[in-house]
C-alpha cells in the first residue's frame, strides 16, 4: 500500500493523516485558505510547521481537501504550492464538501451534509457530487450551521425575548454587551466563527422550550432550504458530518422522522472516513 499523506483544512486549522496501512501520525498545523494565503506563505507554512513532524517519510499520494476548492484558481493555488513542497507526490486537490461525501458515503449513493461552523449539502452519486444546493455563505445562508444557530441565541438574547433565567446563564456565559457584539459582527474579522461561538451556549442548556426551539427552527431551516430541494433524500440516507449536526444528532433524528427521511451516519470529523475511503481505493486499484 502506497504511503499516504491526508489533509482536511479550514480557514482556520487543517488536520493531517500519514497513513501506511493504519493511521501512524496526526499533525494538525494552521488552516490552509487560499482566500487567505498566497502560495508562498502555504510553502512556508508546510515547510515550517508540517514538513518537521513527518521525519522524512517518503510519501507516495498526498489527498488534500479544504475551503474555497470549488474554485479553480483556488485549486491551482494549492496544489503549486503543495508540489514545491513534495515534487514527487501524486497530488490531488478537492473541495471539503467532496471530502464529506467520500468519508460519508465512500462509494455507495447518499446525501451529504456538513453541518459545522458553516453549512452545505449534496448529492452524491458514489462517485462525484453530482447535485449541490448553494449554501450562500453565512450572511444569506449556512442554515443548520453553527453562525446561523449562535445568530439566533444572539438575536433572542439582544431582542430581550430570553426569559430571566436564560438571560443570566447568557451573562454568566458570556462577559460581553450589546456594542460588543455589534462590533464584533460587523466591524472585526470572521464574524462567523464568532457567531458560531454562541452555539455553545445551546448545547449547555438543552432542555429549557426556548432553547429546544432555536435548534429545531435552525435545522429545520437547512431540511427546509437543502434537503428539500433534493428528490433523492427520500430515497437515500440522509449522511451528517461536523460538530453541530454530532452535537445535536437527537434533533437531526427528530427531524428526518417529521420529514419520513432516512437518517445514516452523523460524524464529527471526517477524517477517519477518509482514511477508509482512500485505503479502499488503493486496495481496488
Amino acid at each position: 500500500m502506497p504511503i499516504q499523506l491526508i489533509a482536511d483544512s479550514g480557514a482556520t486549522k487543517c488536520e493531517w493523516c500519514l497513513v501506511d496501512n493504519e493511521i501512524d501520525k496526526t499533525v494538525f498545523t494552521t488552516g490552509i485558505s487560499p482566500y487567505f494565503l498566497a502560495e508562498k506563505q502555504i510553502v512556508e507554512l508546510l515547510r515550517t510547521n508540517l514538513l518537521p513532524e513527518l521525519s522524512d517519510v517518503s510519501i507516495d499520494e498526498l489527498h488534500f481537501y479544504g475551503t474555497g476548492l470549488g474554485n479553480p484558481k483556488n485549486v491551482t493555488t494549492i496544489v503549486n504550492s503543495l508540489k514545491m513542497v513534495f515534487p514527487a507526490v501524486d497530488i490531488e486537490a478537492n473541495t471539503d464538501l467532496l471530502a464529506a461525501a467520500r468519508a460519508l458515503c465512500g462509494n455507495e449513493k447518499g446525501i451529504a451534509c456538513i453541518l459545522g461552523t458553516g453549512s452545505n449539502s449534496c448529492y452524491y452519486d458514489g462517485k462525484e457530487v453530482s447535485k449541490n444546493i448553494a449554501s450562500l455563505g453565512y450572511v444569506l445562508g449556512d442554515e443548520g450551521s453553527g453562525a446561523h444557530l449562535g445568530k439566533k441565541v444572539i438575536q433572542y438574547y439582544l431582542y430581550n425575548t430570553f426569559d430571566e433565567d436564560l438571560r443570566s446563564r447568557f451573562d454568566a456565559m458570556f462577559v460581553t454587551s450589546y456594542l460588543e457584539i455589534l462590533e464584533n459582527v460587523y466591524q472585526k474579522p470572521f464574524p462567523n466563527r464568532y457567531l458560531a461561538s454562541f452555539a455553545a451556549f445551546l448545547a449547555e442548556n438543552r432542555g429549557h422550550y426556548m432553547i429546544e426551539n432555536i435548534l429545531e427552527d435552525g435545522l429545520n431551516d437547512f431540511f427546509f432550504n437543502h434537503l428539500n430541494k433534493y428528490g433523492e433524500s427520500w430515497t437515500s440516507p440522509i449522511n451528517f458530518v461536523g460538530s453541530v449536526a454530532f452535537g445535536f444528532k437527537d434533533v437531526l433524528q427528530e427531524l428526518c422522522n417529521s420529514y419520513q427521511l432516512e437518517l445514516g451516519k452523523v460524524l464529527k470529523a471526517p477524517m477517519e472516513g477518509l482514511v477508509k475511503f482512500h485505503a479502499n481505493a488503493t486496495s481496488l486499484s
